[in-house]
């Protein structure tokens, strides 16, 4: 018999979002360990679920407790990399998105089978995570220190990345749709990271939810670059997410 399991440990924030903003709950990794037992299924709370973890919330023990729910794979990925700050941010944002796919499926956080999709650039065996299980999407982003997870029932996409430089905003204006480069020019100068940077996150955020990455050229996609988000298809919602300073994210769902 199966034990209920309690889910991820929440916090809510008590202000709500501006008009248009999404606002994710935040995800306690403090207390994670390796479950003996197998959860209880559970049903998606609306047609989307958001959730924000930070990197340095995590002590050491945390941190390996985290790398536990890791498989194989996922563990020579983390190995691979040089810096200590993005081998911890790789095993804090697989850890939770295990995490709450766990709690979601009734599945163990660490027997969750999944599988790598075929690259949209090569067909290689490397492209995104998925899972066999139909009916469940999610997509997955971290940057620095701060980890998005979004969970939907339709194709979704979501992307978090610290402020563009301002050299960073000179070089890749190539990146942008031309009506968004053109509505760039016309803000000052101090504001361009920001502005370029919400853009860049929605077309992130919609290509994931596409499938094809940056395979596809974002300059081909119009989603702005004012503080309203353009939705780029007729049967894509775009969504900015409310993160802390320092950050720009958003959220891209088909069909809603």
């Amino acid at each position: 018999m199966s034990e209920r399991h309690p889910g991820p440990l929440l916090t809510r924030p008590a202000d709500a979002p501006p008009p248009g903003w999404l606002c994710p709950a935040v995800l306690d990794l403090s207390g994670l360990r390796r479950q003996t037992y197998v959860p209880r299924p559970r049903t998606l709370d609306g047609p989307l679920e958001l959730y924000q973890a930070r990197v340095g919330a995590l002590d050491e023990h945390a941190l390996r407790c985290a790398q536990e729910l890791l498989d194989a794979e996922e563990r020579a990925r983390a190995r691979a990399f040089r810096h200590a700050r993005d081998r911890d941010a790789y095993v804090v944002a697989h850890a939770a998105l295990r995490n709450v796919l766990g709690v979601l499926l009734g599945m163990r956080a660490d027997a969750l089978p999944l599988v790598r999709e075929p690259c949209a650039g090569c067909g290689g065996p490397h492209g995104r995570p998925a899972l066999r299980t139909p009916g469940v999407h999610f997509s997955l982003s971290h940057s620095g220190g701060l980890v998005l997870v979004a969970l939907a029932a339709a194709p979704v996409g979501v992307d978090v990345e610290g402020l563009a430089t301002a050299q960073a905003v000179l070089s890749a204006q190539s990146a942008l749709h031309v009506a968004e480069r053109d509505e760039l020019a016309l803000v000052p100068a101090h504001e361009r990271p920001a502005a370029f940077t919400r853009a860049w996150v929605r077309k992130e955020a919609y290509l994931k939810g596409l499938g094809t990455g940056l395979v596809r050229d974002p300059a081909l996609d119009y989603v702005g670059t004012g503080p309203l988000p353009v939705a780029p298809a007729p049967d894509w919602t775009l969504r900015d997410v409310l993160v802390p300073a320092g950050y720009a994210a958003a959220v891209a769902l088909r069909g809603s």
